[in-house]
């Protein structure tokens, strides 16, 4: 049985659950429970990529979900959800959302960034106007492309994310450590109208 399942990451096996478990064996997963947030994911991407076919980009994106949210059920940083929608924020579904009532997190998860770094801050500017204390982070796998889209954040060419984070490096150790210090829960039940009910008689 897949380890990731009993695990509960994962409800059912996937391509890319399968390309994951086939690089990160369980023993490996194990073994690397150690190691700090960004030598966890090089690793755990650099055995994937070792073993994967050039030129598939939705698998490539698939399995880096999966190693974020390996990375943050290892670090305690849960419960988290994945493609999760907010109430009040229609038509966006984000990567992952850590929810806390005053501070929900989103992070959004791209291998490279391209133009998505585009949908991402669109994506945090949506979530920030009904959740005003919210944190958006988006986590790349490309060092440069993170270089460069951090200049255009500081130049305030953006206008929802508050950091890129090129996941090889200490910035992703910083933000696991941030995420520690903020107590998440699963998410209320929100009843969308309230008020005195008149039913049909």
């Amino acid at each position: 049985m897949s380890y990731l399942k009993k695990l509960g990451i994962i409800k059912n096996e996937t391509k890319a659950s399968e390309a994951f478990e086939n690089a990160i064996s369980e023993s490996l997963f194990e073994k690397l429970q150690s190691q700090s947030p960004s030598a966890y994911v090089n690793a755990c991407w650099l055995r994937y990529s070792r073993n994967a076919a050039d030129g598939n980009g939705a698998l490539n994106g698939n399995v880096f979900e999966l190693i974020i949210y390996t990375l943050l059920y290892k670090e305690g940083v849960a419960p988290f959800y994945v493609q999760a929608s907010m109430t009040f924020v229609p038509n966006v579904e984000y990567d992952v959302i850590i929810y806390n009532k005053v501070t929900p997190v989103s992070l959004s998860l791209k291998v490279s960034l391209r133009e998505r770094y585009k949908q991402a801050d669109l994506e945090a500017v949506a979530l920030k106007y009904v959740h005003r204390k919210a944190k958006a982070y988006l986590l790349t796998m490309n060092e440069d492309e993170a270089k460069v889209q951090t200049r255009n954040l500081a130049d305030g060419k953006m206008l929802g994310l508050d950091k890129i984070i090129y996941c090889g490096s200490s910035d992703l150790d910083d933000l696991i450590k941030e995420l520690k210090k903020l107590e998440f829960t699963e998410s209320d039940s929100v009843q969308v109208v309230t008020g005195r009910l008149i039913k049909k008689g």
